[in-house]
């Protein structure tokens, strides 16, 4: 959870016992301490205690927050006690920072229920969200009404708001590079900029005859062609691989990589055929796997609204994402299928991988001209899978997520490939087919889908499905 900061409003009510909030006060600290979150919060003595209970402490509590809202990634709300929940709603208007809120509230003991120790946190909770929902601020809660933070279970439910505020905070200030045209064969890759961009994300745009020109002018001996080459040779095995293919890869990444330092782009989809291979040549996919592996994620088929699924999925998880297709059904197994594409999945899911050429582009495009297909088989473990979808006609941003398994079930072909099992798969499908979904979907080795749906639909307002 490290390069995270937090602002804290510590609720209190005056007639509840002051100890609790400086208990509070020393509980959240060593959490946070142990987690290296940042805390942005008032000091024992700008209020009494350091917490929020009066219109005067909300304005201080906001000015505070206001001075660090280029910090601050999301706001925990603390009630130690029953708390103010006009103090508390009224700092969060006021500071108008419109990142994540997650309200936490202590529990009672049945012991501890006299005036010198009673909390009525409980309670407190209900009015402070009622309070928020007038006033029209998203919030997140606890799985459980009320928990200790110094226990493991909130640690897990602050490692997941704070994955959610990496999402929000992501997306909303996205930079995507297209690259190319869509192949016209895809309508499924289509996409609205215009809805993207209400909703922060950014997209710029470079011809492939750009990429060629610029790739053209690098001589085989720049020093900088020479170290790509080096680069791919030591990310995968590439003996099969002619020189003068690697050489054209080489100068592909030289040249996506200085354009995405110079427009600050988190991530690309690029027209990965049939101009690729017709007019220089080669694949990409290598080059955007190895994007893709040191999180800058790449998608191809100029799928802008796929990459957008693939880079949330690394905000939620902080580990690299593919595009896939849902390809194949596996035998007569109806929640298995089989995750499929020529080759520009991330290392990470692929073991042992090999660079070669795509057999299927290579029917018609040669395959010699297919050099920089990656191959490789994805082993079992957890998996997320996701799609954004811009719906142009009802002027909103779609989505679904879900949870599956990668399997280790037999799979004899070629290409990326992975078998998937996903619970009451056939539903996901009709889901898919009945809301027009395309036919790729981002994947993520790891289970975050929860946190996804929270931070698409809570915060960006986005339509979710969350498979389950």
């Amino acid at each position: 959870m490290a390069n995270v900061t937090l602002g804290v409003i510590i609720g209190n009510r005056g007639f509840f016992p002051d100890i609790l909030v400086g208990e509070a006060r020393r509980d959240l600290m060593k959490l946070f301490d142990e987690a290296d979150i940042q805390a942005v919060l008032l000091d024992e003595q700008a209020t009494k205690l350091g917490a929020v209970e009066t219109w005067a402490h909300a304005k201080r509590c906001a000015e505070l927050f206001r001075a660090n809202r280029d910090r601050i990634d999301g706001v925990l709300v603390c009630l130690p006690n029953f708390g103010d929940e006009k103090g508390v709603a009224d700092t969060l208007k006021l500071a108008g920072l419109n990142v994540p809120v997650l309200v936490q509230a202590y529990p009672d003991d049945l012991d501890q229920l006299s005036p010198e120790r009673r909390r009525d946190a409980f309670c407190g909770k209900i009015s402070v969200c009622n309070n928020l929902r007038q006033y029209g601020i998203p919030f997140s809660l606890t799985e459980d009404h009320t928990i200790h933070p110094l226990t493991p279970e909130f640690r897990c439910e602050l490692e997941d708001f704070v994955a959610q505020c990496r999402i929000v905070g992501g997306l909303r200030k996205a930079r995507i590079g297209a690259v190319g045209a869509r192949p016209d064969a895809f309508n499924t890759t289509r996409f609205s900029e215009k809805l993207l961009q209400s909703a922060g994300i950014s997209v710029s745009t470079m011809d492939l005859s750009e990429v060629f020109g610029r790739a053209a002018r690098l001589a085989d001996n720049d020093a900088r062609v020479k170290a790509r080459i080096d680069e791919i040779c030591g990310y995968a095995a590439a003996v099969q691989v002619p020189g003068s293919a690697l050489s054209k890869m080489a100068k592909l990444a030289v040249v996506l990589l200085d354009w995405m330092d110079a427009n600050d782009l988190d991530a690309t989809a690029i027209q990965c055929w049939s101009s690729m291979q017709e007019n220089f040549g080669v694949n990409v996919c290598t080059v955007m796997s190895m994007m893709s592996e040191r999180l800058m994620p790449s998608a191809c088929e100029v799928d802008i609204a796929g990459v957008v699924a693939m880079y949330a999925l690394q905000l939620a998880s902080g580990r690299p994402s593919a595009l896939v297709d849902w390809n194949n059904n596996y035998g007569g197994d109806k929640n298995k299928c089989v995750f499929f594409h020529c080759g520009n999945w991330a290392k990470s899911f692929l073991p042992g991988a090999e660079i070669g050429t795509a057999p299927i582009l290579g029917s018609t495009l040669g395959v010699e001209n297919t050099y920089g297909a990656l191959a490789g088989r994805t082993p079992a473990g957890p998996v997320t899978f996701a799609r954004v979808s811009t719906d142009d006609v009802g002027g909103c941003i779609r989505a679904y997520v879900g949870e599956g398994r990668f399997t280790d079930d037999p799979l004899a072909t070629f290409g990326s490939r992975a078998v998937v099992e996903v619970p009451e798969l056939p539903k996901l499908m009709r889901h898919i087919c009945r809301n027009g979904f395309e036919h790729h979907a981002a994947m993520n080795a790891s289970a975050c889908a929860s946190r996804l749906a929270e931070a698409m639909e809570n915060y960006l307002g986005w339509s979710v499905y969350h498979h389950q």
